[in-house]
């Protein structure tokens, strides 16, 4: 994944007062992100038996928690290594036992590293050759290590109650968001297919969930989408499937508490290497 496949990466301003802006709502979209989903990453981490001196890697690191909660864990003989395009966020995290390295997970090098366990969440769906970057983080796992993926499937997002209008608002922009992906040759239902990927891959011990929230308008999964479709609302627009009036109307539905809404599924896959 490089900076121009990335959705988020150019909805920022060259101005610097709005690009110090559009890091503050990149920062607080990532931090939503954090609040709704990294109970459920945590579960399926501690399933892999994460343990002092643990050498991890966490790929697309954001804003960190992962990251700081893994090495917290692992302890100071173990190493948590956090990869992101832009490590802006990752930098400011002060602990001996993280190293924050930007880079695309595809041209990663690092020399004389392996890993007890490799966790991604959110960050196969935005690269074409994911073949890749996978094949990439399985030649850093040890024999016997874990991975865990975490990706959407928004072929299952739909509104299911609200305002009439403001549903087929919200189904449009979900249209467009499929188009987005597709422009860009993504797979806006990548995480469903995760499961066939690993089994292809001879990986072991496979356990696959998928967690798909019917959500009310201000909780939290509906919050991360209207912050999502606000930062790329020029970008859903432009795919001819949705209009401007469409993002407002999928916003106020993702703010209403009587309205609901099913925004995508996460689709969570552990297993291990082979020995």
């Amino acid at each position: 994944m490089s900076e121009s496949t990335y959705i988020f990466a150019n909805s920022q301003s060259s101005e610097n007062i709005q690009l110090q802006e559009s890091e503050l709502k990149e920062l607080e979209r990532l931090q939503a992100i954090e609040r709704v989903f990294d109970s459920a990453s945590r579960k399926r981490i501690q399933a892999t038996g994460i343990s002092p001196n643990w050498r991890c890697l966490e790929v697309g690191a954001g804003a960190g928690s992962i990251a700081q909660w893994m090495a917290e864990i692992v302890g100071e003989h173990g190493k948590v290594v956090a990869v992101d395009l832009n490590t802006r966020f990752i930098k400011k995290i002060q602990r001996s036992n993280i190293e924050a390295i930007e880079a695309d997970i595809r041209h990663l090098t690092l020399e004389s590293q392996s890993f007890d366990l490799i966790h991604v969440r959110y960050v196969l769906i935005h690269v074409p050759d994911f073949q890749v970057a996978l094949a990439k983080m399985l030649d850093f796992l040890k024999p016997g290590g874990w991975i865990v993926i975490e990706e959407p499937d928004f072929s299952a997002a739909r509104a299911i109650a609200g305002n009439e209008i403001a549903c087929q608002s919200m189904n449009r922009v979900n249209v467009a968001i499929a188009q987005m992906f597709a422009s860009r040759g993504m797979d806006y239902a990548f995480g469903i297919k995760l499961p066939a990927i690993f089994q292809q891959l001879n990986l072991q011990e496979l356990s696959v969930e998928n967690d798909t929230a019917l959500a009310p308008g201000g909780s939290g999964i509906a919050t991360v989408m209207k912050m999502s479709a606000e930062r790329l609302a020029d970008k859903y627009i432009a795919t001819g499937k949705a209009t401007q009036q469409d993002i407002e109307q999928y916003c106020q539905i993702a703010e209403d508490p009587r309205a609901w809404a099913i925004y995508y599924s996460t689709i969570g896959v552990t297993a291990s290497k082979g020995v």
